[in-house]
């Protein structure tokens, strides 16, 4: 029962910590973006434009949440919202020049991040570490359905 216990502690310790430290490390190189607000752009830069749904879809927050991140994004002018042509109700999120200027840095800040705070442990670990995180994740995802 404690490992259980300490396993939610310590994913729940570790996306805190990554967050925070990802923001740290935006705001020391200039990046402008808080850690959620650098998903929605990593999601965007990937996949191109995207209505807010599927965004929330993608990165698992609440459409809530997802408004206020592109509030954010178009007050600094890195994604604009466009109406979607078949549906007026819904808003297409588009990446600015802007927004596409910040995409290899960025990119390559969050990867560096990632990588320092994986230093030292063994490929093979990783592969463990990320097979268990989505077997978790599926477990979930099995929950809400019932």
């Amino acid at each position: 029962m404690i490992l259980v216990k300490q396993a939610g502690v310590y994913v729940n310790i570790l996306n805190c910590r990554l967050k925070k430290h990802l923001a740290e490390v935006f705001k020391k190189n200039g990046v402008n973006l808080t850690a959620e607000q650098y998903l929605v752009m990593d999601t965007l830069w990937n996949e191109g434009t995207l209505t807010q749904q599927a965004i929330a879809f993608i990165i698992q927050k609440d459409k809530n949440s997802v408004t206020q991140f592109i509030d954010n994004l178009e007050k600094k002018g890195l994604v604009t919202r466009s109406v979607a042509k078949e549906d007026r109700r819904v808003n297409n999120i588009v990446v600015t020049p802007q927004g596409m200027a910040l995409k290899d840095s960025t990119k390559q800040l969050a990867i560096d991040t990632m990588n320092q705070a994986l230093e030292g442990i063994p490929e093979e670990d990783i592969q463990t570490f990320v097979s268990v995180l989505k077997k978790v994740c599926a477990n979930i995802s099995d929950f809400d359905l019932a």
